[in-house]
Order: structure tokens, then C-alpha cells, then sequence
């Protein structure tokens, strides 16, 4: 796995790039690399709003936590759990007490971890006061939700260290698929050394220390983070540890210039591609060696603020999501493989109902232009007319594919009557108005967190907190999924986690739309990268070969 970076200035490379992009010898700007060092240009998106692994809630920002820590579990090249911290686990008959064996191990100071540092760390991420927006995981350990609402002491934690190389989970109720979520960054041990001594602050340049196979080295706002091999990391990737020596996590959040600069060599992998362009570049004279897609367990679905009296009818909601079309979405404006869905849940979700069992609306059957009749009737009926309009914003992120897909929804309710204005800002805001509820109606993508179909419906519950984004509240689903925990019946417990699912579904509380997949630019001397269902590659399974394959095909129609 050992390689060399490109090095730019050397005529073979200028010819090679050349060949990409058909414009003769230009200037690249890619970042410079140390000499004999392997290092890693990759196009991730957005800034994150933290780094502290507790705290993060984006995808773009698991991409980095996951090279700066690990937990008991972490991720394998395929994104299935394999032990990470944890050398073993042992569990109790009733399925409520899981025993963990720590490997040697140390931070990236060289301070050993021990089992109290997760102690700390789980009870950190369950107080209020740090107010983390996952702490709703944690609620799987005993004592909890009591813990994070105030209404027990953080010591009463189902969480012990007997020992420095003990670990102790005592849980709420049986959970067989534990290890899918202790891969999560939010079960992600924290140093306590450190957090108590800068505080905040611990997460900057400097100061930050984590578990995994990389450290952090530096951090631009608007430019790079940049993480180098981690020398105390001593596991999982052989001797001398990750082939990659340097990785630098850069934000670009236009798919079409990101695309440009994989042509153009500055930079190695790009985290999406626009969905209209995958079959051009995957003809013969593009990149068609660089374009990687895979099913993506997750759901593009609309959110309404049930705060805001309009969107409080349950006929306005339905009307809403009705008349989405999302049929000319997926087959004509995205094009990459995107299903159009009426349920929350994707399909192949391990321990669902068959995809002939699962939710529908009751107007699934109706043609679109039936639809659009019935919105109508539904609209009027809530006091919506042509002269007296509904009027709201639809906001999101401003993704290429989110630009375009929030244009057709509009145009969709305009053919009912709707005064829909559109608001478009950085992801990173968008999501911090979406936890405030400083919205009418949004955009948004759930991508599982761990492969059980709690994951989405965990969004839902009355005590999930800022993820629930309508504030959907209803007792009767809080009921289902609390017994659909305790029943030990799969076959049972998928169709209890059915019947919640149908509830939402008939409250119109959340519009699903498409189920995703996941898109990539990768450059062929690019080696290790796996798709797989949820679009999680670890750095440090990432090699680099020293040249760009003959078969990485031309470019000469386009013009960076």
C-alpha cells in the first residue's frame, strides 16, 4: 500500500493532466506535500461546526472524526463494526450488560486511555449542559434520558470502569445491534485530561486530542483541515499504520468546481458528484473510472414547522406532500439512481418489514393530476384559496442538487396555488435554523447512524429533541417504539416499528421524497475505497498509487 503523492511540477504529471482535461499545461493548485510523503487532497463539503466528536451532527464532519478518534467500535472499509478501543465483549444473558476489554492504547499526546475516560465522556455527552444534539443515543444506557432531562444525578449512568481496562454498559433494554452504534462518533470517548483543562477550547489546533489513527495538525475556516498520522496509534492498519501520511479535509461545496479540480488533479476524492452529470462522465472520453455510486441507506425528505399555525393542518401537510412529484425528480432532474418514496424508512434496512409491508399514504394510488385535484380540495377546506393564498418558505442548504430540487418543488405547489418563496443558505446554517425551528418548511437528508430502522424513527419521538425537527409529539408513537425496545420477537418488533412509522406517515409530520445514493469522485491512483451502503470510507484504509492510470480516460469537451 505504500505510494507516492504526484508531484506537480514534473512534465509527466503536466502531460497526464493535460489528457484530463484537454486544455494543454496549466497551473494546479493543489496543496503542497512534503517530500517522500504520501498525502491525500479530499473535497469534503462543508466546514464543520465543531470537531469535538460529541457535539458534530453532519456527515461531512463524521468524515473527519473518524480519523481523529474511534470508540469501543469503529468502522471496517465496507463500514460494518469491528472493534476499535475494545479488544472483546462479553454479554449478559438478559442482553442488558455488555463487559468490554480495552487494548493497550493512547491518545494522540501519548496519555493512556482507560475505561474511565468513556465513563467520562458518556456522562459529558448526556449532561444538559453540553447540549448535544446526539445525546438521544445514549439513552440506550440506563438512567439516560433521566440523566440528559435533569431528573437523575450523571453518576446514576448504566456506565462503570472496574478497571483502567474494564468497561462496564449496563442499558435500558436489549439492543443486539450495540455494536452498529458504538461505531457512532457520539459514543466516541473524549479526553478528559484535556477537556478539563482547556475547556472549549480543546477542540483547537494545538490543544486537540483524539483517539484515532490521525492528529490534528491544522484548521482554515474556508480552507483546510489537515490531519497527520497519528505516532501513538498502534492498531488496525499494520505495522507503521496508515499508508496516507497526510490528509487534508478541504470544503467545497459546488459539486461542478469540485469536479473541475478532480479533473484537474488538485484534488484526489470529492464526497459528491451533481446527480444530472454521472451518466456524462461515465461515458468513455469523461472520467468514467472516477465516478463511483452505491444504494445509500437514506431518505430525502421536506419538514414543516408545526410551530407555525398554517402548517399546524394536518390538510395542508398532505397537500404538500402529495403534490411533490417525485417521479420527474428522481427520473428527470436528479438522474443518478435516486427512488422516489412515500415512507421514511429506506428500503434494506436490517430488522424491517418486507418493502411490500411498509407505510404508504392513503393517496398513493391516485394519478399525480388526482393529486393535485385533492391538494386543492385539502387546501380549501383549511381556508386556502386562489384569492386568499397559502404563503410560506421553503428553505435548505445550497448543494448543486438541493438548488435544483427545491426549484421543482416549488413549481409543484405554484400549480396548486402556493406563494412559495425559496431560501438557500451554507448547510451549516441551514441545519442550525432547522434545530432553532427558524423555519416554515425545509429540506432535509437522514442517513443511518446505525443499520436498524430506529434510526429514523427515532427522529420522531416527543423527547428526541433538535433533530425532530416538526416537533412531532404524539404519545401513542412514543408508546410504539418504547415496546418495540423491550420485544425481543424481530419478526414482532419490525411490525410494531411498521405500525409508528404508519402513524407519521398518515400525520404527514415528514414529506419523504427520494431514497439517496451516494455519489463520488475518486481518482484511480486512488486504492483502498469500498462503496457500500453507507458511504463511509475511512482515510486510513486509503492508499495512493504514484501515477494516473492510462484508463482514467479524457476530458477534452469540458473546460475548467
Amino acid at each position: 500500500m505504500i505510494g507516492h503523492p504526484l508531484r506537480l511540477g514534473a512534465p509527466a504529471t503536466l502531460a497526464a493532466l493535460a489528457l484530463l482535461t484537454g486544455c494543454g499545461p496549466q497551473k494546479i493548485s493543489r496543496m503542497a506535500c512534503p517530500a517522500g510523503k504520501v498525502c491525500l487532497e479530499y473535497g469534503n463539503s462543508t466546514d464543520p461546526t465543531s470537531l469535538d466528536p460529541q457535539k458534530v451532527t453532519l456527515t461531512s464532519e463524521a468524515v473527519i472524526m473518524r480519523a481523529l478518534s474511534e470508540g469501543l467500535y469503529k468502522d471496517d472499509s465496507n463500514g460494518d463494526p469491528i472493534f476499535g478501543l475494545a479488544s472483546s465483549a462479553e454479554t449478559s444473558p438478559d442482553g442488558l450488560t455488555w463487559t468490554f476489554k480495552l487494548r493497550p492504547a493512547k491518545w494522540s499526546d501519548g496519555a493512556p486511555i482507560t475505561a474511565r475516560d468513556f465513563v467520562f465522556s458518556y456522562r459529558r455527552i448526556l449532561d444538559p449542559k453540553t447540549a448535544a444534539s446526539y445525546a438521544y443515543l445514549v439513552y440506550l444506557l440506563k438512567n439516560g434520558q433521566l440523566a440528559n432531562q435533569g431528573k437523575a444525578p450523571l453518576e446514576s449512568i448504566g456506565v462503570e470502569a472496574p478497571d483502567d481496562q474494564t468497561l462496564v454498559l449496563h442499558l435500558d433494554h436489549p439492543a443486539p445491534f450495540l455494536p452498529q452504534m458504538l461505531k457512532h462518533q457520539a459514543f466516541y470517548p473524549v479526553p478528559e485530561h484535556v477537556v478539563r483543562k482547556w475547556g472549549d477550547a480543546w477542540t483547537q489546533p494545538g490543544h486537540y486530542v483524539g483517539a484515532g489513527p490521525y492528529k490534528l495538525v491544522d484548521s482554515r475556516l474556508g480552507d483546510y483541515i489537515r490531519v497527520d498520522k497519528n505516532p501513538y496509534y498502534g492498531d488496525g492498519y499494520g505495522k507503521g499504520g496508515p499508508c496516507v501520511d497526510r490528509v487534508d479535509f478541504l470544503p467545497i461545496s459546488d459539486a461542478v468546481s469540485a469536479e473541475r479540480r478532480v479533473r484537474r488533479g488538485e484534488i484526489d476524492i470529492n464526497d459528491t458528484v451533481q446527480s444530472s452529470k454521472i451518466k456524462f462522465l461515465r461515458q468513455p472520453d469523461q472520467i468514467p473510472t472516477y465516478v463511483h455510486t452505491h444504494t445509500y441507506l437514506s431518505t430525502a425528505y421536506v419538514i414543516f414547522n408545526t410551530h407555525n399555525p398554517n402548517l399546524r393542518k394536518l390538510a395542508v401537510r398532505q397537500a404538500l406532500s402529495m403534490t411533490i412529484d417525485r417521479d420527474f425528480i428522481t427520473g428527470k432532474l436528479m438522474r443518478a439512481g435516486q427512488a422516489p418514496t412515500y415512507s421514511f424508512v429506506p428500503p434494506g434496512m436490517a430488522g424491517y418489514v418486507p418493502d411490500n409491508q411498509r407505510p404508504r399514504p392513503y393517496w398513493i394510488n391516485l394519478t399525480f393530476t388526482r393529486r393535485q385535484a385533492e391538494a386543492k380540495r385539502l387546501l380549501a377546506t383549511a381556508g386556502y384559496t386562489p384569492s386568499h393564498p397559502l404563503k410560506f418558505e421553503l428553505k435548505a442548504g445550497n448543494s448543486t442538487d438541493t438548488i435544483l430540487l427545491v426549484q421543482a418543488m416549488q413549481s409543484d405547489w405554484r400549480a396548486i396555488g402556493i406563494d412559495v418563496g425559496l431560501r438557500q443558505e451554507e448547510s451549516q446554517i441551514a441545519f442550525q435554523d432547522f434545530q432553532v425551528r427558524d423555519f416554515d418548511v425545509g429540506l432535509v437528508s437522514w442517513i443511518l447512524d446505525y443499520d436498524d430502522p430506529m434510526t429514523f424513527l427515532a427522529l420522531m419521538k416527543s423527547d428526541t429533541g433538535e433533530q425532530n425537527y416538526g416537533d412531532y409529539n404524539n404519545p401513542a408513537y412514543d408508546a410504539l417504539l418504547n415496546q418495540a425496545d423491550h420485544e425481543a420477537d424481530g419478526a414482532k418488533r419490525a411490525l410494531i416499528l411498521a405500525r409508528a412509522e404508519q402513524m407519521v406517515i398518515d400525520a404527514a409530520d415528514v414529506a419523504p421524497v427520494y431514497n439517496g445514493v451516494n455519489r463520488n469522485l475518486v481518482n484511480p491512483r486512488v486504492t483502498g475505497w469500498k462503496d457500500n451502503y453507507g458511504d463511509i470510507h475511512p482515510v486510513a484504509y486509503l492508499c495512493m498509487t504514484p501515477q494516473i492510470p492510462a484508463t482514467a480516460g479524457r476530458t477534452s469537451s469540458v473546460t475548467p
